[in-house]
């Protein structure tokens, strides 16, 4: 899966991912308005308008994009029913042609870890079949338990051809209270990024790993030196647009080649109508200012690049 996320980033020549991460107050009046008329102001209602924004959302940029990032809370909070709307979001972009990140950041000991594995990114022993879970292609991974909550990834992904991503050094301000800790000198993240390239090894793409990390764009020059550290890992790059990450802080995360990281923005894109630069287009064409958005990233980035 790391060698179709490659191809169709140059095919799209657009390093993004959307983060489809939806909130009840992201959503226009009318896709609830509909949705409550159907089903009542229930979490049913509530997964259905979830869902309806979400293939609006799709229908809009997928000709752009070569990947989508669901951030799996977003649903959970609305129990079964939005789960249901998270497994319909998978299933449609896949349908669509995307590559779907699960942004799940599971990570447990060894049998708890596998099962979240399997779950997510394999397939369960059910009688004489083997039957796919959630089947999204790639899942977030958090790493502080160590070899044993990310080896059972590694291991399904060797199976299944797909891929995880690390956290390493998260977007968020607070990461540095345990992130940024010096062990023998050193900070904490740079020894979890040894470990991804070393985990990377086990699991090789053409050119990249099956194992990639997550780095936020806020910390461009810790950005760097990882990208050193870990030189076959495909970076997720959280943090752009809306947590004040831009396109010229990008370059560190990036080979020469232009390759190597992938840029997620959420709210920026799926909530761009609600931003003073797109109000123009107003809440009834909502996935027209996601889609404006969407090339205006891709702009902002290929000028940082120079691929423009």
């Amino acid at each position: 899966m790391i060698n179709k996320l490659v191809e169709k980033i140059k095919k799209t020549n657009a390093p993004i991912v959307v983060g489809l991460d939806p909130m009840l107050k992201y959503i226009p009046e009318q896709i609830q308005k509909r949705a409550f008329e159907e089903y009542g102001e229930t979490l049913k209602g509530a997964g259905e308008a979830i869902w309806q924004y979400n293939k609006g959302i799709v229908d809009a940029v997928y000709d752009l994009i070569p990947a989508v990032k669901p951030q799996i809370a977003m649903y959970e909070q609305f129990g079964i029913e939005g789960m249901i709307a998270y497994q319909k979001t998978v299933d449609y972009c896949k349908e669509k042609d995307l590559v779907v990140i699960g942004d799940i950041k599971r990570g447990d000991i060894g049998s708890t870890s596998e099962a979240y594995a399997v779950g997510h990114l394999g397939r369960a022993k059910v009688g004489s079949s083997r039957l796919s879970g959630f089947g999204e292609d790639f899942a977030t991974v958090n790493p502080y338990l160590g070899s044993d909550g990310v080896k059972p990834f590694i291991d399904v992904c060797r199976e299944e051809k797909k891929g995880i991503f690390v956290l390493v050094k998260t977007s968020n301000p607070s990461s540095g209270e345990f992130q940024d800790r010096l062990i023998d000198g050193r900070p904490l993240y740079e020894l979890v990024g040894e470990k991804v390239a070393q985990w990377g090894e086990e699991a090789m793409g053409d050119s990249y790993s099956y194992v990639g990390a997550v780095v936020g764009a806020t910390y461009p020059e810790m950005g760097a030196v990882l990208r050193k550290i870990m030189p076959k890992a495909y970076i997720l790059v959280p943090g752009y647009g809306a947590q004040g990450g831009k396109g010229a802080d990008l370059l560190p995360f990036f080979n020469e080649d232009g390759l190597g990281a992938i840029v997620n923005s959420s709210r920026g894109i799926i909530a761009a109508y609600q931003q003073e630069k797109y109000a123009q287009f107003g809440a009834a064409n909502y996935a027209d200012a996601s889609r404006q958005a969407v090339l205006d990233m891709i702009d902002d980035i290929s000028t940082a690049l120079g691929t423009k």
